[in-house]
């Protein structure tokens, strides 16, 4: 059995260690929900202040040209394209992931309107099948079509428009091998929208080097931006004149300030934004990108491995005969950087461990689910944890009958 000393060796060996100063974590608590929202960043509470008092307060309108209000969308998403493997020029921060799926969607769609299939995985994300079916009863002759993820494939096809897929799954952490099947889906004629919500900030993400066009991102969850956070879309380089926004708004205009009726959409991937961006959470979204200074994807990934297979470890040692069935994949190059069980009780177990200051967070049916975040969590962390779930099992404690009751969000 791996020992409460062996973690915190493991910690002190770890050259990610220092990264968790970065973020305010309250002591005691293990938090294992960042792959839904991230821990707050050290440095966004300053910045915040700055852009409240300062600018806003201070300067007022004027910080749109003094203090780079306006290039904010660009300045962001270009450091952000070194996580997914794209060139600063590709990528923007803009909306949300629902609004970018539609606008990228309905662009792409437009270009081969003689396919009618916009094909996708059952089971996808919720999000992006509602804007997907959204979108398809917009467009001429477009329908939706989803199959098992075993199927797309051979669902691929001359008749296919468009690919969506979420690069990790939302809930068992299954990972598609993204140049393997941009590839497919390129020789039967059709571009894949990747969706990198579950990915960004966790998981190498290589989309030049994989072929990729398309792609949207959430700016939430690993990379840490806060509650709500702006998203942000890639459009590869040869493809971005190409692509005619039918979300239009005027800060996607070629000429914004010069007021006039007619739509001339910006030059490259300024097209793809819309209305005013919201400073105060993007500029938040920004200390949460700096918050990956100095620190390569390759570390976050040892380390995102580490400790999956620790935690993997500990509850085949410790939970054994308790009903926790692993979902999520071993092989790490086919996951992402959560781990799941399912339990008929997953629900209750979840909020018992809440109430013992272990935060995962429950996905309907029967599963419970745990982010390891790399550049905030440890060995110790994963240790404590696991510890905590055995006793709450071996106890009986999620049995309580306050522990069944459902808020609005699960």
């Amino acid at each position: 059995m791996i020992s409460l000393e062996q973690a915190r060796a493991m910690d002190a060996a770890d050259p990610l260690r220092a990264c968790h100063e970065r973020f305010v974590l309250p002591e005691g608590l293990i938090y294992l929900d960042g792959n839904s929202l991230g821990a707050l960043p050290k440095a966004a509470i300053g910045r915040k202040r700055e852009v409240i008092e300062r600018e806003w307060g201070a300067s007022l309108i004027r910080s749109w040209n003094d203090h780079g209000w306006i290039d904010a969308p660009q300045r962001v998403g270009a450091r952000i394209a070194p996580l997914i493997g794209a060139k600063p020029h590709e990528v923007i921060v803009a909306d949300s992931v629902s609004v970018n799926l539609f606008k990228l969607i309905t662009a792409a769609a437009a270009l081969s309107p003689e396919r009618p299939v916009l094909l996708s995985e059952r089971g996808n994300f919720h999000t992006d099948l509602h804007v997907a079916s959204g979108a398809a009863e917009l467009m001429p002759n477009l329908r939706l079509e989803t199959v098992d993820r075993t199927r797309i494939d051979e669902a691929l096809g001359p008749n296919t428009n468009l690919l969506l897929l979420t690069h990790v799954h939302y809930k068992s952490g299954d990972r598609f091998d993204m140049a393997a099947v941009t590839r497919r889906a390129k020789a039967a004629g059709a571009p894949t929208l990747w969706d990198l919500s579950h990915s960004v900030g966790a998981v190498p993400v290589d989309l030049n080097g994989a072929g990729a066009e398309l792609a949207v991102g959430c700016g939430y969850k690993y990379l840490n931006g806060g509650p709500g956070a702006p998203a942000f879309l890639y459009v590869a380089e040869h493809l971005q004149e190409r692509l005619i926004p039918y979300l239009r708004g005027w800060m996607g205009h070629a000429a914004p300030f010069a007021f006039t009726d007619d739509y001339q959409p910006a030059p490259g991937i300024s097209r793809f934004l819309a209305g005013t961006p919201p400073m105060l959470s993007l500029l938040a979204l920004e200390s949460g990108v700096e918050s990956f200074d100095g620190v390569g994807m390759d570390a976050i990934w040892a380390k995102s491995v580490a400790l999956f297979d620790l935690f993997a470890a500990l509850v085949e040692e410790r939970c054994a005969g308790h009903g926790l069935e692993c979902i999520s994949p071993t092989d790490p190059e086919k996951r992402g950087s959560h781990i799941s069980y399912r339990h008929p009780h997953a629900f209750e177990i979840c909020q018992a461990l809440i109430e013992a200051e272990v935060i995962g967070d429950f996905r309907a049916p029967d599963v419970v689910r745990f982010g390891l975040t790399p550049l905030y969590l440890g060995c110790e962390d994963i240790w404590t944890a696991v510890d905590r779930l055995v006793d709450i099992l071996e106890s009986g404690r999620w049995r309580e009958p306050r522990f069944a009751v459902r808020g609005k969000v699960t």
